[in-house]
């Protein structure tokens, strides 16, 4: 089978239409032709992720989807994008960063957050309905807090978001998006050399390589605003669209219920022969991972493809994935969500879609799922 890309029409929320009753692992047909394995449960996924047996580099890996932004199969991933490395190259760059995302230094920042939040909240009191939620909140907020966190000066956000935008989309425009914001940060890191601040970019100037922590800088851009932005417009518009309220222990079944990393990722790429759920892959072969299905296994989840905020075991998804690349910043996406649902929704308890839900524009091309607009008004 190949991968279906596009989630359904009449509910945008759930996994691509002929992914759901498939078998714990299944034959996939990867966009080169390369033919590998599906995993679509919760157990498989958790014995690939956590296995060193199966490995996270890029020049290892085929793409389920045209669209490898960083490089492509054949191709090592460049210094400092440690996503697609194996250990111990990956732990040394994850040693360098962990301790700037320690639970307790994210909260933290708890306070500076539902500043941010408020300023815009009043922003949008001001203007008055109706609003574009992506650009008028669910962008800013995060865009805001990981250019403070990097010491990225966020009068440029208009350059990075349009540059992250378009990497993230699948296309012909990714690889010149990547260059540019490379040749942004390269230089941003040159002027920290010479003048350090108090930020994580300058942090880390005594450690690595001006390349390095160019492309380092890249990931954590990249990844610090398009997965949480995209997470609070979509599960604002899933809440509104679902009639639910929004309470506290919703953001970890938003995790769960939205699967945001969408398209056959993450994915591994196995050294030996390794077997998975009764199959046996093959040295060479890739594993892509479905998010969406296998966070919706009704051996986790009771009446998975329900919204249930606060539902008790929403908590063990694999939005963050599983292992040693399990993502260093779910800690601050995680207060991020919260502070920006609870304050948007006290702010404006008669929130609502200002168009029918249908007429929502969604995001079936990118790598990162999610809405291109989101008119409410209250």
């Amino acid at each position: 089978m190949r991968l279906p890309t596009e989630r359904p029409a009449e509910c945008p929320f759930d996994p691509p239409a002929g992914l759901a009753g498939l078998p714990a692992m299944s034959r996939l047909e990867f966009a080169d032709g390369h033919l590998g394995w599906l995993a679509t449960t919760a157990e498989a996924a958790r014995a690939v992720l956590g296995d060193p047996r199966f490995s996270a580099r890029q020049e290892l890996k085929h793409a389920a989807v045209h669209a490898v932004p960083a490089g492509g199969p054949g191709r090592a991933a460049p210094p400092g994008f440690f996503a697609a490395t194996d250990p111990p190259e990956h732990t040394r760059y994850r040693r360098l960063l962990t301790g700037q995302f320690t639970l307790r230094r994210m909260r933290l920042l708890e306070a500076r957050i539902e500043r941010i939040a408020a300023d815009h909240l009043d922003a949008m009191a001001a203007a008055g309905p109706p609003a574009d939620l992506v650009t008028a909140y669910a962008l800013p907020i995060p865009s805001l807090v990981i250019c403070e966190l990097l010491g990225v000066p966020y009068a440029d956000h208009g350059l990075f978001q349009e540059l992250s935008a378009r990497l993230v989309t699948f296309g012909d425009g990714g690889a010149g998006a990547l260059a540019e914001l490379i040749a942004y940060l390269r230089e941003l890191v040159r002027g920290k050399r010479a003048k350090p601040d108090d930020d994580l970019l300058s942090g880390l100037t005594g450690e690595l390589s001006d390349k390095e922590l160019a492309n380092l800088g890249v990931i954590l851009l990249v990844a610090g605003h398009e997965t949480t932005a995209n997470m609070l417009a979509l599960g604002v518009f899933a809440l509104l669209e679902r009639g639910c309220a929004y309470e506290e222990g919703a953001v970890e079944e938003l995790l769960r219920w939205l699967s945001i990393l969408h398209l056959g990722a993450p994915s591994r790429a196995a050294l030996e022969d390794v077997e998975v759920a009764g199959v046996t892959v093959r040295a060479g072969e890739t594993v892509a991972l479905s998010l969406p299905v296998i966070n919706r296994d009704p051996a986790v989840y009771a009446d998975p493809d329900r919204l249930l905020p606060g539902r008790p075991e929403a908590r063990r998804h694999l939005a963050f994935g599983h292992g040693v690349h399990q993502c260093l910043g779910q800690q601050l996406a995680r207060i991020e969500l919260r502070i920006g649902y609870r304050a948007l929704f006290e702010r404006f308890p008669g929130l609502r879609l200002a168009v029918p839900a249908t007429e929502v524009p969604v995001k079936h091309d990118a790598a990162v799922y999610g809405v291109r607009s989101l008119p409410v008004t209250w």
